[in-house]
C-alpha cells in the first residue's frame, strides 16, 4: 500500500510541474508591484517591515512605477517669452502606449496622452485618493520637465502687449524727513500666451498658486525709484495666476512698496506735493514688451484712503518712454496722486504758540520803565521759547537748503520778540542819560553820594536826591527869565543875523531821549499793527 501511495504521489507531482513553472515567472513581478503600490512612506512608518494585512489590492491606488514616464512634451518652453521661437499649440507626447493602464479606464489615458499639462490637472479630478494625489504631482513633475529653455530664437517675435491694473490698497507712510512714501497695492498683468490655451467646454478659467508662477513666463514689472519692496506671504504668498482658455492669463500679487517722492517744501506747512509711482519692464524694452493702462483712467482705482497729515486730493494714471543710453527706450507707466497737508496740525503745535509767545512779549511795555527784572526777566524767557519752537520744527524736517514757509513765520516771530526786548533796553538807556543830564544841571555838591540817589534798579531818581543845600531861586527871577525868553521868540530877526534851521532828525532824537517813557507808548501800538499787516500779508500768500 505504502509504494503505491507512493507513486500516486509521483504521478501528480509530474502533472503539475508544468503548471507551477509557467506560474512562476509571472509571481515575482506580482510581488514587485505590490512593493511600489504600497510606497516607500510605509516602509519608513514600519523601520523597513511589511505588514502583510497591507499588501492587499487597493483599487484607489495607481500602479504606475515612478520610472515610468506619464507625458513627454517637446520643443514647448512656457519660461520664455510669447513669440521666442517655433511653439506649436499641441504637445507632442510620448510614451502613453507602453503605459500600464490596469485599473483605469482606456479613455482617462487616452484624454491624458493628448492634452497639455494644464488640462492634465484637469483630467486628474477623475480620481480620487492617493491616485489623485499622485496624478497632479505626474503633471508637475512632466510640466516641469516640459521647460527646458531655448538655447537662440528662430525669429524675432513682435512685442508683447501686457495690460496692467492697479488697486491702491492703502498708502501707509509718508516721511518728510526721507522724502517717500510706502503703498500697498494690488499689481494685475493682463497678457495672452498661446502655448497655456486649453480646450474646455464647461470651465472659464484655472486658478493657479505661485507654484506654477515659477515655471512660466511672467512680465518682468519693478518700480521705478523704489527703496524697499515686498510680496506679502501671510499665510501663503499673495500670488494668483488665472488662464483662460483662450490662452488670456492674469496675474496678480499683493505689493508693499516704498518710494522715493521729490517733495518741494518752500511752502511747508502750508504746502501740496505731487508723488508718482513708475513702473517699467527691466529687461524687455518698446521692441520686446509694450506696457500699457489696461482699461484707461479707469485702470486704477483706490479704497478709501485717510491719512493723518494730508487730503488725498487724486489720483490719476498716466504713460510715458523712459530712455537708457546702453539699453533704449522702456515703456512706463506712473500712478500719480496729489497730497495735500492738514494745516490743524500744525496751527496747533507751531503757529498758535509762536503768536501767544509774541503777544507776551508786548506785555512788558505796560511794566514801568524802572522795573528792570520784570521786563528783562520777561524778555529773555519768551526769546528762550522762540529758539525751543524753531528748534523742534527745524528736527522734523529735512535739512534742504531753502527757506520754508514756517522758517519765514517764525524767524519773523522771533525778531520782534527779539525787538520787543531791544525796546526796552533802548528805554533804559534813554532814562538813565536823560536823568544824568537833569543831575549835571543841578549842580550837586562834592559831598553828595551817587550811589545812594540811585535806586535799586540803575536809574537816578528826583526824589531821592537831597537838593536843600542848593540856593533857592526866587520866583520874581524866574519870572523876569520866562518873559524875556518869550520876548526874545517873539521878536524878529535883526538885520544882519544869520537864521539856522534846526536839523529835525537830531531834533526828534533830543525829543525822545528827554521823553522816554513815550517809547513805551508807541511800542505799545506799533508793534501789534506791524505783526497784524505780517500775519494778513503771510496768509495771503501761502494760504
Amino acid at each position: 500500500m505504502r509504494v503505491d501511495l507512493l507513486a500516486l504521489r509521483l504521478m501528480c507531482f509530474a502533472w503539475l510541474w508544468p503548471v507551477t513553472q509557467l506560474n512562476s515567472s509571472h509571481f515575482p513581478s506580482k510581488r514587485r508591484h505590490k512593493e511600489l503600490r504600497l510606497g516607500d512612506g510605509n516602509k519608513q512608518k514600519h523601520g523597513g517591515r511589511v505588514d502583510l494585512k497591507m499588501k492587499k489590492l487597493d483599487s484607489t491606488k495607481s500602479l504606475l512605477i515612478k520610472s515610468e514616464q506619464l507625458l513627454r512634451i517637446e520643443d514647448h518652453d512656457f519660461a520664455m517669452r510669447p513669440g521666442f521661437g517655433d511653439m506649436p499649440r499641441r504637445s507632442v507626447v510620448g510614451g502613453c502606449n507602453n503605459t500600464n493602464r490596469q485599473g483605469f479606464k482606456l479613455h482617462h489615458w487616452q484624454e491624458i496622452c493628448h492634452q497639455t499639462p494644464i488640462e492634465c490637472a484637469r483630467v486628474s479630478s477623475h480620481f480620487t485618493g492617493d491616485a489623485k494625489t499622485d496624478m497632479a504631482q505626474r503633471c508637475m513633475d512632466n510640466l516641469q520637465m516640459h521647460l527646458q529653455r531655448l538655447s537662440q530664437r528662430n525669429h524675432k517675435g513682435s512685442a508683447i502687449p501686457v495690460g496692467i491694473d492697479v488697486q491702491v490698497e492703502s498708502i501707509d507712510s509718508i516721511s518728510e524727513v526721507n522724502m517717500d512714501f510706502t503703498m500697498t497695492l494690488y499689481l494685475r498683468h493682463y497678457w495672452q500666451d498661446d502655448r497655456l490655451a486649453f480646450p474646455s467646454s464647461n470651465n472659464k478659467s484655472r486658478t493657479f498658486d505661485s507654484r506654477l508662477v515659477k515655471k512660466i513666463w511672467v512680465p518682468d514689472v519693478f518700480f521705478v525709484h523704489s527703496k524697499r519692496s515686498f510680496i506679502h506671504d501671510t499665510t501663503m504668498e499673495n500670488i494668483m495666476l488665472r488662464v483662460f482658455p483662450d490662452g488670456n492669463i492674469l496675474y496678480s500679487v499683493r505689493i508693499t512698496v516704498t518710494a522715493l517722492c521729490s517733495m518741494d517744501f518752500s511752502s511747508f506747512p502750508l504746502d501740496t506735493q505731487n508723488c508718482s509711482l513708475e513702473l517699467e519692464s527691466y529687461a524687455y524694452n518698446e521692441n520686446d514688451l509694450m506696457l500699457y493702462w489696461k482699461n484707461g483712467n479707469d485702470s486704477l482705482r483706490t479704497d478709501e484712503i485717510v491719512l493723518s497729515q494730508f487730503f488725498v486730493e487724486d489720483f490719476q494714471p498716466s504713460f510715458g518712454l523712459a530712455f537708457y543710453s546702453s539699453t533704449g527706450w522702456y515703456n512706463r507707466l506712473y500712478i500719480n496722486f496729489i497730497l495735500r497737508r492738514h494745516i490743524f496740525f500744525f496751527m496747533l503745535q507751531t503757529y498758535f504758540p509762536t503768536m501767544l509767545m509774541v503777544m507776551l512779549s508786548w506785555v512788558s511795555f505796560w511794566i514801568d520803565r524802572r522795573a528792570v527784572p520784570a521786563r528783562v526777566s520777561l524778555g529773555i524767557t519768551t526769546v528762550l521759547t522762540m529758539s525751543t519752537i524753531i528748534t523742534g520744527v527745524s528736527a522734523s524736517m529735512p535739512q534742504v537748503s531753502y527757506v520754508k514757509a514756517v522758517d519765514i513765520y517764525l524767524w519773523a516771530s522771533f525778531l520782534f520778540v527779539f525787538l520787543s526786548v531791544i525796546e526796552y533796553a533802548a528805554v533804559n538807556y534813554f532814562t538813565t542819560v536823560e536823568e544824568m543830564k537833569k543831575l549835571k544841571r543841578a549842580k550837586i555838591p562834592a559831598s553828595f553820594d551817587a550811589t545812594q540817589a540811585m535806586a535799586f534798579d540803575g536809574c537816578f531818581h528826583d526824589n531821592d536826591i537831597d537838593l536843600t543845600s542848593f540856593p533857592e531861586v526866587s520866583s520874581t527871577a524866574n519870572t523876569d527869565r520866562n518873559t524875556q525868553s518869550r520876548n526874545s521868540t517873539v521878536s524878529g530877526p535883526t538885520e544882519g543875523t544869520r537864521l539856522r534851521r534846526k536839523n529835525p532828525l537830531k531834533h526828534n532824537l533830543s525829543f525822545i531821549m528827554s521823553n522816554s517813557y513815550m517809547i513805551d507808548s508807541y511800542s505799545r501800538v506799533l508793534f501789534p499793527l506791524a505783526y497784524l499787516l505780517f500775519n494778513i500779508i503771510y496768509w495771503s500768500l501761502y494760504a
